[in-house]
């Protein structure tokens, strides 16, 4: 039978064929949860959920969850309760065509790097909520990065971590203080399998260390046409200590984590040599991996016979470095005994001095008293530098200067690439489904240019308003069902209960916040001034409310304050029911809030926010950024597609600057947001609030997409990284 066949009735074939069949179905739903290509391919999302949508909510959308507890029978009866054969045939054939063609883009710009792809190493990776192996912004970025490189076609493979405990689980307790628990994933319930080496026997990398050799197995995962490639130290031959090493994400101590960056750096360049895989691009995303470049010198020296310096010129012309954050802590810092330790064995083999090893790491290579630092290694060691915004990269280059002291600080060698969001995996299935109706045919190819984009405005206003108003109501439904179950999980009334699940009003203009809980964020910023907040708030004509979600660190005390005085206001009458906190932020959290707000608020202390995605992501549905002149928002704000808090401007006392951000952020709302939004006409629409949204939309959609970005970095430094030549590009 051919794979596009349908299925006949069950009752129509003998009970051998039955067990065929059967398998055969059970197969290729299995094929289509072993490649996280399903994760943004709606058709393919729905057909798990109509499978088992309780335990598909339950198990955090997990396929492979789901289908184990399938039998092959079990599963052909609901596939012939539900008509599902058809479903599940086309999804496989799509699968399998996308996986067996490279797409046009892929082939015209980028055919260099197809015998020497791009090796793109990262700390975390956040490609879907049910592979938790990542805890906020900079690992989502990482899955949209490869998302957005397979459906490209750009050669690339990745390299990062496994974590069998992943980021921590996020409780509040009675008196709304940070809890934090780490549950064992089950790695037969993820799309992984072992990788193999040339001999065909499961992969595992070994790294000698002054104390020992550390061991770690290989992973592999598929994410669309890109490999994903995750070490893993839970394996024979480490002692108890280090097979917990890779446990937990960013947990542990210093030590702890200049083990992990050594996995991931020089055991992932390791792994990708036992792989047959000879990159012709190393893309450091951050600096946590930048010891790969000390391997790659170790390998060339051994393979060539080249000088250290020699090797080092060499790998630096190939590798391209990313930073993302101006915030010091950001910045791995390690003394010369970690150092030592971890990097000694290599260090012999480069024939270099502990001082000359200290000296990469250094902004003053002879300063005895400086420490080796992450980012220091990462900008000296490639050619190639960005930051993650045109701001972020005019403070990157002030912040680090110093490195190059005979340059102007505009000659500084580190550019800029905005960030931006995959779509597919962020947009709503029901605007989706709105731009199907209204957007070119094949829009979907052509998601970077601008002309797509501008149909929105074509679309009918009331059409628009009640596709967003339908996504509301699924987000407050989200939310009071989440809420409620903090309730019950904390022993509270059923009275408390009950409020949370009538908690919220789909016709109250509503404000998201989701993210990281750093301080810089300025979560509370909006809480400044309570009794002027309950004012906007309680308004009897026009109120205003607001969703919070988002985890500090477990070591971020100032953090765990914030969220315990947002949490806490549920007891505070004047806020009752009014704003919430959602536990737990993940991707399926973030996606509801971003798909749902009709404002998404974002005040971190500028300049420190390199550049932020979320407010990408929710401009896709139709929410309106309310935003600090601050990282992407501050090249992308134009005065008709969001609103601006303060003048992209701080001040030298951070006290007077959240004062006087806060004013701003009060007259805005006041002034702006709030009577724009309650502006109805005749039939109920805000008019004018629909018109700043299409423009939204239309300006902003095409400019800050993965899609963009990724070719932005084939153009701008992996082609020159691996030798080639650019041209103009357009996406598609």
């Amino acid at each position: 039978m051919s794979q596009t066949e349908t299925l006949p009735s069950v009752g129509a074939r003998p009970s051998s064929a039955n067990k065929l069949m059967a398998e055969t179905m059970y197969d290729k739903c299995m094929a289509l949860a072993s490649n996280l290509w399903w994760s943004w391919q709606p058709e393919v999302i729905t057909l798990f959920r109509d499978l088992d949508p309780i335990r598909w909510r339950q198990l955090d959308h997990n396929p492979i969850a789901l289908l184990s507890e399938f039998t092959p029978e079990r599963l052909e009866m609901r596939a012939a309760e539900l008509v599902l054969y058809s479903r599940i045939n086309h999804a496989y054939r799509r699968l399998k065509e996308y996986l067996s063609t490279i797409p046009l883009w892929g082939r015209t710009y980028a055919g260099v790097l197809g015998s020497k792809p791009v090796a793109y190493f990262s700390l975390e990776f956040g490609v879907h909520e049910s592979v938790p192996i990542y805890s906020g912004g900079l690992g989502v970025l990482s899955g949209d990065h490869i998302k957005s490189a397979s459906g490209l076609g750009v050669p690339l493979v990745a390299i990062g971590l496994f974590y069998d405990q992943g980021y921590f689980k996020q409780h509040l307790d009675l008196n709304g203080w940070q809890q934090e628990e780490y549950i064992d994933t089950k790695v037969e319930n993820l799309p992984m399998e072992p990788a193999r080496g040339s001999d065909g026997r499961p992969l595992t990398v070994e790294i000698q260390t002054r104390t020992g050799k550390l061991y770690a197995k290989v992973w592999l995962m598929r994410v669309g046409r890109v490999n994903l490639y995750l070490l893993d130290s839970d394996v024979e031959g480490n002692s108890p200590e280090d097979r917990e090493l890779t446990s937990r994400l960013y947990g542990g101590d210093i030590r702890t984590r200049i083990r992990q960056e050594t996995v991931a750096g020089v055991g992932g360049v390791r792994a990708l040599r036992a792989l047959g895989i000879t990159p012709g691009v190393y893309h450091l995303n951050e600096g946590h991996s930048a010891f790969a470049t000390l391997e790659a010198i170790r390998e060339r020296m051994k393979d060539d016979g080249l000088s250290f310096d020699e090797a080092l010129r060499d790998v630096a012309e190939h590798t391209v470095f990313t930073t993302h954050t101006p915030v010091p802590a950001g910045h791995d810092r390690f003394n010369g005994a970690l150092i030592e330790e971890h990097l000694g064995p290599l260090r012999d083999e480069l024939g270099i001095s502990f001082d000359q090893l200290m000296g990469l790491g250094r902004v003053e290579p002879q300063n005895v008293h400086e420490p080796f630092c992450m980012t220091v290694l990462g900008l000296k060691l490639s050619r190639r530098a960005n930051a993650v915004s045109n701001l972020h990269g005019r403070v990157t280059r002030r912040m680090w200067a110093h490195l190059w002291p005979w340059r102007v600080e505009d000659e500084v060698p580190i550019g800029h690439i905005t960030n931006g969001v995959h779509i597919l995996s962020w947009l709503a299935y029901q605007m989706l489904q709105l731009y199907d109706r209204h957007f070119p045919a094949g829009w979907q190819d052509r998601m970077g240019e601008p002309e797509v984009w501008q149909r929105i405005h074509e679309v009918d206003p009331g059409e628009l308003w009640e596709t967003h108003h339908s996504l509301k109501n699924l987000l407050l439904a989200f939310v009071r069902r989440r809420v409620s179950r903090q309730c019950r999980r904390r022993g509270e009334s059923d009275d408390a209960v009950e409020a949370a699940r009538n908690m919220l009003d789909p016709n109250v203009l509503t404000i998201g916040f989701a993210r990281r809980f750093a301080t810089y964020k300025r979560a509370d910023l909006i809480l400044y001034d309570l009794d002027r907040l309950s004012a906007m708030v309680n308004d009897p004509e026009r109120p205003m409310q607001i969703i919070y979600a988002g985890k500090a660190h477990p070591a971020d005390e100032p953090g765990k304050r914030l969220i315990q005085r947002i949490a806490n206001l549920r007891h505070d009458p004047r806020f009752a029911g009014k704003i919430a906190f959602v536990e737990d932020y993940d991707i399926n959290v973030a996606r509801h809030f971003v798909q749902g707000v009709d404002v998404w608020l974002n005040n971190p202390r500028r300049p420190l926010e390199a550049s932020g995605t979320s407010g990408q992501k929710a401009v896709l549905n139709g929410a309106l950024n309310l935003s600090v002149l601050d990282g992407w928002w501050a090249e992308a704000y134009d005065g008709s597609n969001g609103f601006a808090i303060g003048k992209g401007a701080s001040h030298v006392r951070d006290d007077v600057t959240d004062a006087r951000d806060a004013a701003s952020l009060y007259r805005v709302l006041e002034e702006q947001v709030i009577p724009l939004y309650y502006d109805r006409d005749i039939d109920g629409l805000p008019r004018h609030w629909i018109k700043r949204m299409m423009n939204s939309i239309s300006s902003l959609a095409w400019r800050f997409s993965a899609d963009r970005m990724v070719a932005d970095y084939v153009r701008q430094t992996y082609l020159p990284a691996a030798g080639g030549t650019s041209c103009d590009m357009h996406i598609r």
